[in-house]
């Protein structure tokens, strides 16, 4: 078994070196040694099965042949799994762009290069050998090469990383997931507007659809709201969002008001977002943009009742959600609490099923049994084991009229790929990250 560990609390350069390294090392598996940052659990949420990732706790160290550390050369990075670097006969390689540390790993083979990601290193050896990226590789080795970068502009950054860069576009990584998990920086005066920011934005929910708005008097002109208003964006995990910023002029009763407009669809399908034209929305004010983002400037009177007539008129173009009755697969495929491990690998084999729902007797759902939990089932030896003693019981669920808004917001919040669609109790139906991705992908092609 050849191993790739990424660094505990796993950032997207660790994981994007060895999502590619995976691709040079056929067979080799994906092990995250301990957590990951905020970003990347959300960002794993949905595409973890994309990934040829395992649990640590599956591995059986009397298989492992190579360990290769990626973006670390500490044992203290590593967790537990830092216990596999001592065993006989383990070939260690590092990975890593810290030009500055010695570490304290002894490696076999050690690639320690100046560039601005342990990224950069890895795609230039995929571009060498010619592999051709899926597009969620290229897309998550890119967002490791902008986030050690600060998107090519800190002072460390190389023309390697541009040029790595370049490369991943070329195999498809998706900007839009980019621009999604990738934040700038805010000035000092911005950081302290958007603690007063959080503070009084005000959030409500219409169909599924996240608006946050907000109105901040000020002495005068503040410049970078658009920085401002993408981090509000990213905090408050809304969709829509108005920021709107007043200040007095100085020959008039009027006050000047800048009104910045953002959409994010973050979780949700663009379908629900259809006929929200933001820069439509402010042309009457005098302003304009794109459909996701613009701003106006006006000299008004009554800054909070523009505001608010700006949010009615949103409310009324939100169109209704796709629902997991327009998702879900049915009838589902389901085995009962007293079949073995081996004979549900068997049928997820036969199906190609990521996992399996577990009824009763009765016909209503007691369990679900995934791929994962399979695998580490028969890592020891437990393939005559029933599965209700490693299915899961404690169940997220959804109705069928469950928008697709809600049916990911519970999938990245609580890790799980599988949403059983229960109706009075039966079960209906199963949506799952692929059918969630596959509407987002068709979605966005149009």
């Amino acid at each position: 078994m050849d191993l790739i560990l990424c660094h505990t609390t796993a950032d997207f350069d660790t994981l994007g070196a060895a999502v590619g390294l995976s691709r040079l090392m056929p067979g080799a598996r994906v092990v995250l040694t301990g957590g990951a940052h905020p970003t990347v659990r959300e960002f794993l949420a949905l595409h973890r099965d994309e990934y040829a990732l395992i649990e640590r706790r599956s591995v059986r160290t009397d298989q492992i042949r190579t360990v290769t550390v990626v973006d670390t050369q500490w044992r203290d990075r590593l967790g537990k799994a830092a216990e596999w670097l001592d065993l006989p006969d383990v070939e260690i390689i590092v990975y890593d762009h810290h030009q500055d540390t010695a570490g304290d790993i002894a490696a076999t083979k050690r690639y320690v290069e100046a560039v601005g990601a342990t990224a950069t290193l890895i795609a230039e050896q995929l571009q060498a050998s010619q592999v051709t990226l899926t597009a969620a590789e290229a897309t998550v080795m890119a967002l490791g090469i902008h986030v050690d970068t600060g998107s090519l502009t800190f002072e460390h950054t190389t023309v390697r990383d541009a040029a790595a860069l370049t490369w991943l576009m070329g195999q498809g990584a998706n900007l839009r997931a980019i621009a999604e998990y990738v934040e700038p920086g805010l000035s000092p005066q911005l950081q302290d507007l958007l603690a007063k920011a959080l503070d009084q934005i005000q959030i409500e929910t219409i169909r599924g659809i996240a608006i946050a708005s907000l109105l901040l008097p000020q002495e005068g002109y503040v410049q970078g709201l658009s920085h401002l208003a993408s981090h509000l964006l990213d905090l408050t995990e809304t969709n829509i969002l108005l920021l709107a910023v007043c200040y007095p002029t100085a020959d008039s009763n009027e006050e000047r008001l800048n009104i910045i407009a953002r959409l994010h669809s973050g979780s949700l399908a663009t379908s629900q977002l259809e006929g929200i034209n933001l820069g439509k929305l402010l042309e009457p004010l005098g302003g304009g943009g794109h459909s996701r983002a613009a701003a106006a400037t006006l000299r008004t009177s009554a800054p909070k009742s523009v505001l608010a007539q700006l949010i009615e008129q949103i409310k009324t173009e939100i169109p209704h959600p796709p629902t997991a009755r327009d998702l879900m697969s049915s009838p589902v495929r389901t085995i009962r609490p007293e079949t073995t491990i081996g004979e549900a690998q068997r049928i997820l084999l036969r199906y190609g099923h990521s996992g399996l729902s577990v009824v009763n007797e009765q016909d209503q759902l007691v369990g679900v049994v995934s791929r994962r939990d399979l695998d580490i089932a028969l890592h020891h030896g437990f393939s005559h084991a029933p599965v209700k003693g490693y299915m899961a019981t404690s169940l997220k669920t959804i109705a069928p009229d469950t928008p697709l808004s809600e049916i990911q917001s519970l999938m990245v919040t609580y890790d799980v790929g599988r949403l059983p669609v229960l109706e009075n109790q039966q079960l209906v139906g199963i949506v799952t990250r692929t059918d969630v991705l596959r509407q987002l992908q068709q979605d966005g092609e149009r």
